[in-house]
């Protein structure tokens, strides 16, 4: 059979992986001759569950988009490659949540279902994150989150309806191979939200937002020696910023900073009085005081930044290059103010990592 996978990509990951483990080279050899076995039987091999375990973890390590990697060796893997069936994979999915939510002191987490392979049927997620508010366009204008727009028209079509209001939680779109695919309902048990309101302007409540406690991303491909599992959903815990500067922020999401700007009472006739500045300076106040007087874990965007600087410490000292996308790991607030800002990074890829699924 003719392989399936880079011979030089799984080479690289177990040797990889055996240095990182202090194991011997004997032991790294017996490994890649069993899995060279596999890949001449049936084109391709299967990780073992430390391999699997690893294999996630370095994927984090080396996510060029992401500020939070101090914590990638503190990622609990869930690993579902057993799963088959639709009903299975939401199951899992709500577990995921479940887990990962704990009560508010958010655990990162990944489920892996099954990789790819041309002898199965591939399972794919189709939301963008497990948890999400839904988008409608209305005679009014758009109601809800505008980047859901596409996606809520394409749930309905297959039978979900929402209430039609700002806040709506999609349902999970689970799709495997050539079947339909199925929308499951999440419960309420798995969706911790926290309603947003300010330490000194009282108002803000009156504005009626909420968000969710747990970032998972659920439309990005995991690599790993040359594997590819196309679902794979993750998450850590939110940077205030995500939310206060684009969710909330963004015009073509939800857009509060006038709303918020009318609150303070701002002077919005020039741009030169900067009102948006000071706008999105205390909407960012509200969701970091909002999360964390429910006991939610979330960081701001100066503790992330030196949490960034500990990592590349940290892999300084392991002899280990630090790559990074620098337009990504700027905070969209304030800048400037972090070490990030000033420094290049090097955008080369690579793996394991993570990949957006084409369109």
């Amino acid at each position: 059979m003719s392989g399936l996978v880079n011979h030089e990509e799984a080479m690289q990951f177990i040797q990889t992986c055996y240095y990182e483990w202090g194991k011997s080279e004997e032991e790294a050899k017996a490994r890649w001759l069993q899995i060279e076995r596999e890949i001449a039987e049936r084109g391709t091999y299967e990780h073992t569950e430390e391999e699997l375990i690893y294999g996630a973890k370095l994927a984090w390590r080396n996510s060029n988009r992401c500020i939070g990697r101090l914590f990638w060796d503190t990622l609990t893997v869930l690993d579902a490659r057993h799963v088959t069936a639709e009903e299975a994979v939401a199951d899992a999915l709500i577990q995921h949540l479940l887990f990962a939510t704990n009560e508010g002191k958010i655990r990162p987490t990944i489920t892996v279902f099954r990789p790819a392979a041309e002898s199965r049927e591939e399972i794919r997620i189709l939301n963008h994150q497990l948890i999400r508010y839904a988008g409608y366009t209305t005679d009014e204008g758009i109601v809800g989150d505008p980047h859901s727009v596409p996606f809520t028209a394409f749930c309905e079509s297959l039978g979900w309806r929402g209430q039609g209001g700002a806040f709506d939680i999609l349902p999970l779109v689970v799709k495997i191979g050539s079947r339909e695919p199925k929308w499951f309902e999440l419960p309420e048990s798995a969706v911790l939200e926290v309603p947003i309101t300010h330490p000194e302007w009282p108002a803000f409540s009156d504005l009626g937002l909420r968000w969710y406690a747990v970032p998972a991303v659920s439309d990005m491909l995991l690599d790993i020696g040359g594997i590819s599992y196309p679902a794979a959903p993750f998450n850590g815990f939110y940077m205030g910023t995500e939310i206060g500067a684009r969710n909330f922020a963004d015009t073509e999401r939800y857009n509060m900073l006038p709303k918020v700007a009318e609150i303070m009472g701002l002077d919005t006739s020039s741009e030169s009085t900067l009102w948006r500045d000071k706008a999105l300076v205390e909407l960012n106040v509200a969701v970091l005081h909002s999360f964390r007087e429910r006991g939610v874990s979330i960081v701001d965007h100066h503790t992330a930044a030196q949490q960034f600087m500990r990592f590349e410490a940290n892999e300084a000292k392991a002899e280990r290059p630090v790559t990074g996308n620098w337009t990504w790991l700027i905070p969209p607030v304030s800048p400037a103010t972090t070490h990030i800002f000033h420094k290049p990074y090097r955008n080369t890829v690579v793996k394991p990592n993570f990949f957006y699924h084409r369109k």
